[in-house]
């Protein structure tokens, strides 16, 4: 038996010893959410940094935004800057492209790469993980490997002997289908240095980005192309490059040629900026100043290990913490750093800023990210969304129309989507307790934004009580998400003690009353005449109609900030969870090939962001069971681990704070509020660092995919009854202890 027994010793310490060299960075799965509507990118970024390499596969479909499709059969190359997860592609500075044989300035189309530079590829020589990428180019035979630290990363390619080159396409872009590459600059510093700029009129428009490129070994031979001819020099050297080479045009590539060795290895280690290509260079230098890419590797794999700790699943299968910690990920992904090592940007005016007292930021994707993302941060990340709302206090500055970001990009405002939803971001930190922005001055941001005359129908919304159909598209849509943030601007004259502007601002939290049609029992269109819109079909999804990215029966539930009220409008509690129940049974055949219309369970879409908050309103008016289980259905079913696991865009980090809210089972149903909502809890155990030495721990125990129901809930040790959780429960840490079982229970039916 003494062997026995030291034998199963043996065995425990070896396991600790395993389990104590795992990290938590090791769980993270980059192809998650790159195949299919997902749109994130597989390449490596430090938390929220400004470079974010990957390989790009096709730049101009609007199905790929993030550049890369996993079904998709050849690579273009290695673009320098992505967006995760969004559904308008943008960005893309700076594709690197290594090749051998005789060099190839265009990419030709991906499903024949033979005619350009692309190159063919397997998932079986493809990895990512977190910091890194690496992929086999089947038709040059060059292994590519990259990672990235906050602005500037590293490029090792690993070539066969013979002739070999890396080309540099300054004319890269991932464009959708409406924009263009203004202008560019390029510069030969000395012969194994580059730099250079570009100015590109796109979603963000007339964006600048700047780069500084050094390779780890002196070009044989270079050549400059612009539209698609060689630029000769009268002072071309070969020897020790004494002459500074410069060209400018739209359309620039340069060309590094090398005779190459067996399995020899050239790096480019290259630094981005906003501003300048001497900041571009000092964050070069000052990130990665020595050629060591394991050393870059591990320091953002390092840095990725100490964001995850923020939130933790102690209990879980190798898939449930894979699934757990990509989610985590991807919201970590953005909003971006937007600023240099020096703190200079380049800001909504064009101008260069400097930002002073916190790190300047963009990637601002509100309309998504307002609803889980920022409430996420409120908690794990706090000083990261104090730094956020600074930035947006910075936009507002400098723009020209005095409002804050509605979705900002760089030095770009898009105006993508509807609302004004930097002003919950803004209300929620506030209610929360977040300190160091200037809650003055975001009081009068908040005010002038809410208040714009020139702003997508205010005028006749403040006028009417509602946005009228003949005077704006997506009038509904807009009436209703002006009113959830109105709710949020009265929030914040109740903690000001501005009595005027709360009443002001709660009688439009209230305009969604305007446009129920109680025949319907729907949301519905009125015109300037307060006549309704006829016909009216409330399963019709048309673009630029009555409703943003929805129809009718989505958006009538667009009501957060007062569920009681909705449910007097429909009749009461009852008639308003029958209403409810019916989203999830009808069925339109018409919709299903809409690129909106994903992650379907009747006519409620999981894969786009107003119904991400619907399931909680069971919890609101009394019967929670009927969420629970729809929820966990949703769980199980539009997320995991896999290429093709996400439903819906990512925006941005939204469906995945979705994600992990429900996981933990509540979520911020109406954030701007003091409480979030119980649903049902998927985890076994896990663990919220909420800063300062605070930790809220969180069990479920019973749990199981069968036990999907809520018995009972304990906060702090207390019985808990209450479908709602105050944020001042848990803001100093605690425990939840949820007890779950197979069937339904009367668990907070009646609070």
């Amino acid at each position: 038996m003494i062997p026995k027994i030291s034998l199963t010793a043996s065995v425990l310490a070896l396991l600790t010893a395993v389990h104590a060299e795992s990290r938590l960075s090791d769980y993270i799965q980059p192809f998650v959410g790159t195949q299919g509507e997902g749109n994130t990118f597989p390449g490596p970024s430090a938390p929220f940094g400004m470079m974010q390499i990957s390989p790009d596969t096709d730049p101009i479909t609007w199905a790929t935004a993030s550049g890369y499709e996993y079904t998709d059969p050849s690579i273009m190359g290695f673009s320098m800057t992505h967006l995760s997860g969004t559904g308008i592609p943008e960005l893309g500075d700076f594709l690197f492209i290594p090749q051998t044989g005789e060099p190839k300035l265009n990419p030709g189309p991906k499903d024949k790469p033979d005619e350009g530079y692309r190159s063919r590829f397997s998932h079986d020589q493809e990895s990512a993980e977190a910091g890194y990428y690496q992929v086999k180019l089947l038709d040059s035979g060059v292994n590519a490997e990259m990672t990235a630290g906050e602005r500037a990363g590293i490029l090792k390619f690993t070539f066969p002997a013979g002739k070999s080159s890396i080309l540099t396409d300054l004319s890269h872009f991932l464009t959708g289908d409406r924009f263009k590459m203004i202008w560019s600059q390029l510069r030969v510093e000395d012969d194994s240095t580059i730099t250079g700029m570009h100015l590109v009129d796109g979603w963000a428009r007339e964006r600048q980005m700047y780069f500084a490129a050094k390779f780890s070994r002196p070009f044989d031979s270079y050549k400059a192309y612009s539209g698609g001819s060689e630029v000769k020099y009268d002072s071309y050297k070969t020897y020790r490059f004494r002459s500074s080479h410069e060209v400018f045009g739209p359309d620039l590539r340069f060309l590094a040629e090398y005779e190459t060795k067996q399995d020899e290895v050239i790096m480019v280690k290259i630094g981005i900026s906003p501003v300048s290509k001497e900041n571009a260079m000092a964050n070069l230098e000052g990130e990665v100043p020595a050629w060591d890419f394991d050393g870059l590797k591990e320091k953002t794999k390092s840095a990725w290990d100490k964001e995850l700790e923020k939130l933790q699943l102690v209990e879980g299968s190798e898939a449930d913490k894979q699934t757990f910690y990509t989610a985590l990920y991807h919201c970590f992904m953005a909003p971006t750093l937007y600023q240099d090592a020096n703190g200079e940007y380049r800001g909504l005016d064009r101008e260069v800023h400097k930002a002073e007292g916190f790190n300047n930021h963009t990637v601002f994707s509100l309309w998504d990210t307002f609803r889980a993302t920022h409430p996420l941060f409120c908690l794990i990340q706090p000083e990261r969304n104090v730094d956020m709302i600074n930035s947006m206090l910075a936009h507002y500055d400098q723009s020209a129309d005095g409002m804050l970001p509605i979705w900002s990009l760089q030095s770009g405002e898009t105006w993508c989507m509807i609302g004004y939803h930097s002003v919950p971001v803004i209300v929620d930190a506030m209610v929360k307790g977040l300190e160091g922005f200037d809650k003055e001055h975001a009081y009068e941001a908040v005010m002038a934004t809410a208040t714009h005359p020139e702003y997508d129908g205010i005028a006749a919304y403040e006028e009417l009580g509602y946005v009228p159909f003949d005077l704006e598209n997506e009038s509904v849509s807009k009436t209703l998400e002006y009113a959830y943030d109105d709710y949020c601007v009265a929030r914040m004259a109740e903690l000001f003690g501005r009595k005027e502007d709360q009443a002001r601002f709660e009688k439009r939290a209230a305009s969604y009353k305007n446009l129920y049609d109680s025949e319907t029992g729907l949301m519905r269109g009125k015109d300037s005449k307060g006549q309704w819109r006829e016909p009216f079909n409330p399963h019709e999804y048309v673009h630029m109609g009555d409703f943003t990215e929805g129809t009718s029966w989505q958006y009538t539930w667009h009501v957060q900030q007062d569920v009681e009220g909705l449910a007097e409008l429909m009749g009461g509690k009852e008639a308003f969870v029958s209403k409810l129940d019916q989203l999830f049974t009808f069925h339109d055949d018409e919709t299903n090939d809409m690129e909106d219309v994903q992650g379907r369970m009747g006519e409620y879409w999981h894969g786009n962001e107003p119904a991400h908050h619907v399931l909680y309103m069971y919890g609101e008016v009394g019967q929670p069971w009927k969420g629970q289980e729809k929820i966990r259905h949703i769980l199980a079913t539009q997320y995991g681990n896999k290429p093709n696991a996400l439903t819906g865009n990512d925006d941005c980090g939204q469906m995945s704070a979705w994600y992990l809210f429900s996981s933990l089972g509540f979520y911020p149903m109406c954030p701007g509020s003091d409480d979030y909502v119980f649903g049902s809890p998927a985890i076994e155990h896990a663990v919220m660092d909420l800063g300062d030495g605070h930790k809220l721990d969180i069990k479920a125990e019973n749990q199981s995919a069968e036990n999907v129901y809520i018995q009972s809930v304990e906060v702090n040790g207390k019985p808990w009854t209450s479908v709602r959780l105050p944020y001042d429960e848990i803001k100093g840490g605690g425990t939840i202890v949820y007890q779950m079982g197979p069937k339904p229970s009367k668990w907070a039916a009646d609070s």
